[in-house]
């Protein structure tokens, strides 16, 4: 819904644009905020939030048009504003234009015309929010993104990849912080997220430096993927690396912290997954290899890394494991056998 700001001192207009647009605020396409002079209006923009667009006459008792533009370019550069005014007062529409307005209709107000002017309007805010908010997800994926990877996502081999859907062979780990919904349960949100963020950016170096992909965080859990030669092992690198540092942080508020693990590999399937109605897609990977890895998490008690007997065979040559045993997981009709990897 956009929200537009009426200034204007004829009692009349408010009256006609409520009959006007009747459809629009019915259907909550519109809302409309009514202010008869320049003062009134920049009080209206305190007290209403999300102000879109400022309809604005330019002659007005106790504070102008004109005025009101500069105030409004000086405190509120993302509103747009429209002036409004008779055909003889085109010395004050140009002084407007220059001043930032950006754009113009003309009194007697034809209704069409205002109509098309506001849904031009509506697309020039929609389209600065929309800048804005790729700058600022662009600065902070360049906070955690290497710069190869950066001019990889430039690039049209990263265009086309995003269309590419495939099977590929690879290693899924599920990282998840034992108790934590306790602490959430009784602490300040703030310590609760400064905490939540500490563990998890243990997590990601250790991920990052065995070449791993932070393919989502879920909640207190991290759901990572590993490719490449040797994906595996490294997955079981980064793991065992993350247990002994998440074990050896201090405690806090009485919370000692610790994860469950479940690491699986093999055949899974990667492509651009969500919903192109909510314009959200990501980047992931899904299949049963994937379920297994989280159901092994679910197994896994703290502190524990879990694998399956399959992922076993191929490392235990380099890894010191204990066998667990067979073990139900959720949703599976045959017990797993399952087991624990040490160091």
């Amino acid at each position: 819904m956009t929200k537009i700001l009426v200034v204007d001192d004829e009692p009349d207009l408010e009256t006609l644009i409520r009959q006007k647009f009747r459809q629009k605020i019915r259907e909550q396409v519109y809302e409309f905020v009514f202010a008869t002079n320049g003062k009134e209006a920049l009080d209206a923009i305190r007290t209403v939030s999300n102000i879109d667009i400022v309809l604005s006459d330019i002659n007005m008792p106790v504070m102008d048009g004109l005025t009101l533009l500069s105030k409004i370019g000086e405190g509120h550069p993302l509103m747009k504003t429209v002036m409004v005014s008779a055909y003889g007062d085109m010395e004050n529409i140009r002084t407007a234009m220059n001043s930032g307005a950006f754009d113009f209709v003309t009194k007697p107000v034809n209704f069409g015309d205002l109509e098309t002017t506001i849904e031009k309007t509506i697309h020039q805010v929609l389209q600065i929010k929309n800048t804005l908010k790729a700058i600022k997800e662009n600065n902070i994926l360049k906070m955690y993104v290497d710069k190869n990877v950066l001019s990889f996502m430039e690039s049209r081999e990263y265009e086309s990849s995003l269309t590419d859907n495939e099977t590929i062979e690879a290693t899924v780990v599920f990282i998840d912080i034992c108790g934590f919904t306790s602490i959430s349960e009784t602490e300040t949100p703030d310590l609760v997220v400064k905490l939540l963020n500490d563990y998890f950016d243990v997590m990601v170096k250790e991920i990052i430096a065995q070449n791993g992909v932070i393919d989502k965080f879920i909640g207190d859990c991290v759901m990572a993927v590993f490719k490449g030669d040797y994906h595996l092992d490294r997955a079981i690198d980064a793991s065992l690396a993350i247990r002994d540092q998440i074990q050896n942080l201090p405690t806090q508020n009485n919370f000692s912290p610790s994860v469950s693990i479940g690491i699986n590999s093999g055949e899974m399937i990667s492509g651009n997954i969500g919903s192109a109605t909510l314009r959200r897609l990501d980047f992931t990977v899904i299949g049963d290899t994937v379920n297994t890895a989280q159901r092994l998490q679910s197994a896994a008690c703290g502190g524990q890394i879990l694998i399956s007997e399959h992922c076993f065979e191929r490392v235990k040559s380099s890894f010191i494991c204990k066998k667990i045993g067979n073990v139900n997981l959720r949703n599976k009709s045959e017990k797993t056998t399952v087991y624990e990897v040490l160091s």
